[in-house]
Protein backbone atom coordinates (compact mmCIF):
# COMPACT_ATOMS: atom_id res chain seq x y z
CA UNK A 1 0.00 0.00 0.00
CA UNK A 2 1.43 3.60 -1.09
CA UNK A 3 1.50 6.23 1.32
CA UNK A 4 1.82 9.94 0.71
CA UNK A 5 4.76 11.56 2.40
CA UNK A 6 2.97 14.61 4.00
CA UNK A 7 6.55 16.32 5.89
CA UNK A 8 6.83 19.09 4.46
CA UNK A 9 10.16 20.61 3.42
CA UNK A 10 12.47 23.54 5.03
CA UNK A 11 11.77 26.60 3.49
CA UNK A 12 13.98 29.40 4.36
CA UNK A 13 12.77 33.26 5.46
CA UNK A 14 14.05 36.88 5.04
CA UNK A 15 15.31 38.53 8.37
CA UNK A 16 16.10 41.82 9.05
CA UNK A 17 18.38 42.66 12.37
CA UNK A 18 18.24 45.79 14.29
CA UNK A 19 20.35 46.36 16.76
CA UNK A 20 18.94 49.84 19.08
CA UNK A 21 22.29 51.48 21.00
CA UNK A 22 23.49 54.57 21.82
CA UNK A 23 27.16 53.21 21.90
CA UNK A 24 27.88 50.29 19.82
CA UNK A 25 29.71 49.91 16.24
CA UNK A 26 29.15 47.05 13.96
CA UNK A 27 32.52 45.72 15.50
CA UNK A 28 31.13 45.92 19.19
CA UNK A 29 27.74 44.73 18.45
CA UNK A 30 27.78 41.40 19.71
CA UNK A 31 23.99 40.26 20.08
CA UNK A 32 23.47 41.90 16.84
CA UNK A 33 26.89 39.11 15.05
CA UNK A 34 25.51 36.24 17.30
CA UNK A 35 21.79 36.67 15.98
CA UNK A 36 22.12 37.19 12.30
CA UNK A 37 25.02 34.21 12.90
CA UNK A 38 22.32 32.07 14.09
CA UNK A 39 20.08 32.87 11.45
CA UNK A 40 22.34 32.42 8.58
CA UNK A 41 23.04 28.70 10.52
CA UNK A 42 19.32 27.99 10.62
CA UNK A 43 19.18 28.11 6.78
CA UNK A 44 17.60 31.43 6.23
CA UNK A 45 18.38 34.45 4.75
CA UNK A 46 20.00 38.11 6.72
CA UNK A 47 18.67 40.36 4.27
CA UNK A 48 19.90 43.77 6.01
CA UNK A 49 21.54 44.37 9.69
CA UNK A 50 21.78 48.22 11.05
CA UNK A 51 21.96 50.00 13.98
CA UNK A 52 19.96 52.99 15.10
CA UNK A 53 20.00 54.91 18.22
CA UNK A 54 17.79 54.54 21.38
CA UNK A 55 15.36 57.16 20.26
CA UNK A 56 11.55 55.85 19.38
CA UNK A 57 11.20 58.15 16.30
CA UNK A 58 14.56 56.69 14.78
CA UNK A 59 13.90 53.09 15.79
CA UNK A 60 9.91 53.27 14.42
CA UNK A 61 11.38 55.03 10.92
CA UNK A 62 13.75 51.87 10.19
CA UNK A 63 10.53 48.98 11.04
CA UNK A 64 8.45 51.59 9.05
CA UNK A 65 10.86 51.38 5.77
CA UNK A 66 11.51 47.31 6.22
CA UNK A 67 7.96 46.68 7.16
CA UNK A 68 7.19 48.15 3.68
CA UNK A 69 10.15 46.13 1.84
CA UNK A 70 9.00 43.12 0.37
CA UNK A 71 12.14 41.19 0.64
CA UNK A 72 11.70 41.45 4.24
CA UNK A 73 9.16 38.79 6.25
CA UNK A 74 10.64 39.16 10.07
CA UNK A 75 12.17 42.15 11.72
CA UNK A 76 14.11 41.10 15.13
CA UNK A 77 15.94 43.85 17.11
CA UNK A 78 18.19 43.72 19.97
CA UNK A 79 18.61 46.26 22.72
CA UNK A 80 15.97 48.79 23.93
CA UNK A 81 13.61 46.45 26.05
CA UNK A 82 14.40 47.23 29.76
CA UNK A 83 13.31 49.85 31.80
CA UNK A 84 15.57 52.61 31.94
CA UNK A 85 14.93 56.13 30.10
CA UNK A 86 16.56 55.37 27.38
CA UNK A 87 14.73 52.13 26.40
CA UNK A 88 11.98 52.39 23.80
CA UNK A 89 11.95 49.72 21.70
CA UNK A 90 8.58 48.54 23.06
CA UNK A 91 7.39 52.20 22.66
CA UNK A 92 8.30 52.23 18.87
CA UNK A 93 6.90 48.54 18.27
CA UNK A 94 3.57 50.73 20.06
CA UNK A 95 3.73 52.58 16.98
CA UNK A 96 3.50 50.58 14.09
CA UNK A 97 2.53 47.06 15.08
CA UNK A 98 -0.74 46.24 14.45
CA UNK A 99 -1.41 42.84 16.21
CA UNK A 100 0.44 41.96 19.23
CA UNK A 101 2.03 38.53 20.08
CA UNK A 102 1.89 38.40 23.43
CA UNK A 103 2.55 34.71 24.00
CA UNK A 104 6.60 35.83 22.68
CA UNK A 105 7.26 38.07 25.45
CA UNK A 106 5.39 35.58 27.98
CA UNK A 107 7.55 32.78 26.77
CA UNK A 108 10.78 34.68 26.28
CA UNK A 109 10.30 35.62 30.30
CA UNK A 110 9.42 32.14 31.07
CA UNK A 111 12.36 30.63 29.68
CA UNK A 112 14.24 33.37 31.41
CA UNK A 113 13.59 33.17 34.66
CA UNK A 114 15.15 29.30 34.23
CA UNK A 115 18.52 31.36 34.12
CA UNK A 116 18.91 34.49 35.07
CA UNK A 117 15.45 34.41 38.23
CA UNK A 118 13.68 37.39 38.54
CA UNK A 119 15.59 39.68 36.89
CA UNK A 120 13.35 38.51 33.74
CA UNK A 121 10.81 41.10 34.89
CA UNK A 122 13.04 44.11 33.73
CA UNK A 123 12.72 42.73 30.49
CA UNK A 124 10.02 43.91 28.21
CA UNK A 125 10.93 41.64 24.78
CA UNK A 126 7.49 41.30 22.75
CA UNK A 127 6.62 40.71 19.23
CA UNK A 128 3.81 41.62 17.06
CA UNK A 129 2.32 41.58 13.04
CA UNK A 130 2.45 44.54 11.26
CA UNK A 131 1.53 44.66 7.06
CA UNK A 132 2.12 41.14 7.10
CA UNK A 133 5.95 41.34 8.42
CA UNK A 134 6.59 39.65 11.87
CA UNK A 135 8.87 41.89 14.70
CA UNK A 136 10.34 40.63 17.26
CA UNK A 137 12.26 42.74 19.83
CA UNK A 138 14.53 41.07 22.24
CA UNK A 139 16.61 41.97 25.05
CA UNK A 140 20.10 43.31 23.98
CA UNK A 141 22.29 40.76 25.96
CA UNK A 142 24.26 38.05 23.61
CA UNK A 143 22.50 35.46 26.27
CA UNK A 144 19.19 36.78 25.20
CA UNK A 145 19.47 36.78 21.72
CA UNK A 146 20.79 33.42 22.12
CA UNK A 147 17.99 32.08 24.16
CA UNK A 148 14.91 34.13 22.14
CA UNK A 149 16.69 32.40 18.92
CA UNK A 150 17.26 29.18 20.01
CA UNK A 151 14.73 28.44 22.36
CA UNK A 152 11.71 29.83 20.85
CA UNK A 153 12.31 31.95 17.07
CA UNK A 154 14.39 29.36 15.28
CA UNK A 155 11.37 26.73 16.18
CA UNK A 156 8.78 28.98 14.80
CA UNK A 157 10.54 30.00 12.29
CA UNK A 158 11.14 26.16 10.98
CA UNK A 159 8.78 25.29 8.40
CA UNK A 160 9.09 21.39 9.56
CA UNK A 161 8.20 22.48 12.70
CA UNK A 162 4.98 21.05 14.41
CA UNK A 163 2.46 21.23 15.69
CA UNK A 164 2.19 24.72 14.04
CA UNK A 165 4.79 27.29 12.82
CA UNK A 166 5.12 30.80 11.50
CA UNK A 167 6.00 30.20 8.24
CA UNK A 168 2.76 28.36 7.49
CA UNK A 169 1.06 31.36 8.58
CA UNK A 170 3.07 33.59 6.50
CA UNK A 171 1.01 33.47 3.35
CA UNK A 172 -2.47 34.67 5.33
CA UNK A 173 -0.43 37.48 7.78
CA UNK A 174 -1.07 40.04 4.90
CA UNK A 175 -4.68 39.07 3.92
CA UNK A 176 -7.12 41.83 4.77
Amino acid sequence: MSQIDHEPSFRPCRFAVLTVSDTRTFETDRSGAVLADRIEKAGHHLVERALVADTLEDIAEYLRLWIERDDIEAIITTGGTGITARDVTPEAFAHVIEKEIPGFGELFRMLSYAKIGTSTIQSRAMGGIAKGTLLFALPGSTGAVADGWDMILCQQFDSCHRPCNFVDLMPRLREG
